[in-house]
């Protein structure tokens, strides 16, 4: 599978494609392959991190049940600088909150698809990618949503 990395305040990303749909996020490099469609992800990488895009435009396959897939969906309908608890996402699907913060922890392609965006009812909640919880806290504040963690 195709991948292309991008240094970022977060940690260096690496985004898979396969057959013409990004399917990947994760940390640490992987390698710097040159497809129209990764060269797409890394410019609207490079335009977030810059503060100059408000939502990715990307064709996106996500492996996965139809609840990750609808939590996943969820998540995309975040927009920038709000958030989400799991229970607001678990009550417009209706179900437990557990599951939706199990899915959110399985996500993909986190950052594309802002799990970072959805907190626990009385605290952070969890973050899978980078450095944790701190990774989560630094891509909120880039955001402008830091007042929400004060």
């Amino acid at each position: 599978m195709p991948s292309a990395q991008i240094d970022t305040f977060v940690g260096t990303l690496s985004v898979t494609e396969t057959e013409g749909a990004i399917t990947g996020l994760s940390w640490g490099a992987q390698g710097q392959d040159r497809t129209a469609l990764l060269d797409r992800a890394i410019d609207q990488l490079r335009a977030y991190f810059a503060l100059e895009l408000q939502s990715f435009d990307l064709p996106m396959h996500i492996a996965g049940s139809a609840f990750q897939q609808a939590v996943c969906a969820a998540m995309l309908a975040i927009p920038l600088g709000e958030t989400r608890t799991y229970g607001d996402i678990s009550k417009a699907l209706k179900v437990p909150p557990q599951p939706v913060g199990n899915a959110c922890g399985a996500n993909p392609i986190p950052v594309i698809i802002p799990c970072h965006r959805v907190l626990g009812a009385t605290g952070l909640g969890g973050f899978s990618g980078g450095t944790g919880i701190e990774t989560k806290i630094a891509l909120l504040k880039h955001e402008g949503a830091a007042s929400l963690l004060i």
